[in-house]
């Protein structure tokens, strides 16, 4: 009896490890997009790319104040590319996450000439 409640609590515990683990356990990029005068960009499309995702790619877009984050990444190697119509897209090749780190990647994009 005293043996199957030790053994249960040792599953329990495992259980708990992992699941938290699993839970903290992950990467994000965030950062800042301005233009060449140095004013935050917004409505820019910022995606993380990588082999270590399921979906392969992750995306969000720039807030008024040209912030982004992408969040829930696993560890890996990453390409962060930025678009946004009217300006010239920029990529930012081997961002490595490792653990539970934030790394940042800020960017300026420069207008596309026509």
């Amino acid at each position: 009896m005293r043996f199957a409640l030790v053994m249960r609590t040792l599953v329990g515990l495992a259980v708990l490890v992992c699941v938290s683990n699993s839970a903290f356990g992950q990467a994000a990029i965030r950062g800042t997009v301005r233009d060449p005068s140095g004013s935050a960009l917004a409505a820019v499309s910022v995606e993380a790319s990588s082999a270590v995702l399921i979906e392969k790619t992750r995306t969000a877009i720039t807030d008024r104040a040209g912030r982004y984050r992408i969040e829930d990444l696993r560890p890996g190697r990453y390409q962060v590319r930025f678009t946004r119509q009217g300006w010239k897209t920029y990529q930012h090749e081997g961002v490595e996450l490792t653990g539970s780190f934030t790394t940042t990647v800020d960017v300026e994009l420069d207008f596309k000439l026509q």
